[in-house]
């Protein structure tokens, strides 16, 4: 179970094929484009085994899980939110810049929020409250006017309570793929939605992006990963430790250390074969440790470069020097510095946000933050005294390619 792995190959078989559940989701999506809601009471019934009177959440259901949430855990979720709300407020670009580059030419920046957007939260496993606060309150930060979240019945009056304390405006009791497709499509109770994040299975991003180019999505976001950087000083129980807790989110969890000591490799794997027999969800950690192993490099150099190679979705560095490690790291979604980072706090509690591009994808995308809420228009303050300065330039070039309406529209204002 806990083996040397190859690289190519664990990074190969990550990432998986979408292509293998195409023809299905492709099926959800035209039977809710052609019956709305009756296809997602109809999809809900046979996917969820659950039967809805309504697709939307009543504020009758929300209150009532109120009332079956223990009040510590309303705290929590209380202390969860305003620590997500404060990293992402700094995140936050002022709503516009500007600066005088030249006398009489002032450039700048104006940014403003998409106007709505869906948030998918998975079900099924297990509740997912503070994955509801992690997509929706940098939206509200972002200023979004409308946010409203999809997740599959029954739903865990925990999730509720995130999706009320974030101020999300509407609930509905749908998942899957054909929640997706409602928030993209729309349907007689779900109005679309201009952008759509959060993570999900392999259904739910295959649909993701078949509807791209109808709904705007945030990025691959799947069954979830870590990748631990460690040397000879690392400490094997906590390595250990962030491997059984990644692995116990899903069967499809993928876990690898990368390390310059056999010796410690040896060791995490003990500590595994340990913590197993006492883990409370030992069913699916068993399943997810057939996607994990270790790599032994020559040196800590070759080691980060293997990590780069990767890309992982969660990075534990745990090293003599993390920061200088840190510093040569290229690609990972969030990074976890020192021996006292667990993932576990970003998940949670550090404000930073746990929905993250997965299978490679950190090697170009970013993780979700307050931009994927926000759009940029560039502004433009010209002059007189600014047209002059680079009137000739504009003529001169778009002379050159022959636009000589661009050229006059120049010139007619310098002559006047």
């Amino acid at each position: 179970m806990w083996s040397k792995v190859n690289i190519s190959e664990w990074t190969a078989r990550r990432k998986g094929t979408l292509s293998e559940v195409r023809q299905p989701v492709e099926d959800i999506i035209n039977n809710v484009r052609n019956n709305g809601d009756s296809a997602l009471f109809e999809l809900t019934e046979r996917f969820d085994k659950v039967k809805r009177d309504s697709i939307k959440v009543s504020r009758e259901e929300i209150e009532k899980a109120y009332e079956s949430v223990d009040p510590s855990l309303i705290e929590a979720l209380k202390t969860s939110k305003k620590n997500i709300e404060a990293f992402h407020l700094m995140q936050r670009p002022s709503d516009m810049w500007l600066k005088e580059v030249c006398p009489g030419l002032t450039l700048g920046v104006k940014t403003t929020p998409i106007e709505s957007v869906g948030a998918y939260i998975p079900g099924g496993r297990a509740s997912y409250p503070s994955t509801v606060l992690m997509c929706t309150v940098p939206a509200k930060v972002a200023g979004v006017r409308k946010v409203v979240c999809c997740t599959p019945p029954p739903i865990n009056p925990l999730t509720l309570v995130a999706a009320d304390l974030a101020g999300v405006d509407e609930i509905y009791a749908v998942g899957g793929a054909q929640a997706i497709a409602a928030m993209a499509l729309g349907t007689e109770s779900v109005e679309p939605v201009q952008k759509i994040v959060g993570p999900g299975n392999v259904f739910v991003t295959t649909a993701k992006f078949m509807l791209k180019d109808t709904v705007e999505i945030d990025f691959p976001a799947g069954p979830s990963e870590i990748a631990i950087l460690a040397d000879e000083t690392a400490d094997p129980k906590f390595a250990a430790a962030d491997i059984m807790a990644q692995a116990e989110h899903d069967p499809n969890a993928a876990c690898i250390l990368v390390t310059t000591s056999q010796k410690l490799a040896d060791s995490v794997g003990s500590e595994i074969e340990k913590m197993l027999p006492l883990a409370q969800r030992k069913e699916i950690i068993e399943k997810s440790l057939n996607n994990a192993g270790y790599v032994v490099s020559d040196s800590l150099s070759d080691a980060i470069d293997s990590i780069n190679e990767i890309a992982p979705e969660h990075l534990s560095i745990q090293v003599a020097d993390p920061l200088s490690a840190l510093n040569k790291i290229k690609h990972a979604g969030s990074i976890f510095v020192g021996r006292y980072a667990p993932v576990a706090c970003g998940d949670y509690a550090s404000g930073t946000n746990h929905v993250l591009p997965t299978a490679g994808y950190a090697s170009t995308y970013s993780g979700l933050d307050v931009m994927h809420f926000m759009k940029r228009s560039s502004v433009q303050i010209i002059e007189r005294e600014g047209l002059d300065r680079i009137g000739d330039t504009v003529e001169t070039l778009s002379s050159a390619e022959g636009l000589f309406a661009h050229c006059n529209s120049v010139k007619i204002r310098r002559q006047n």
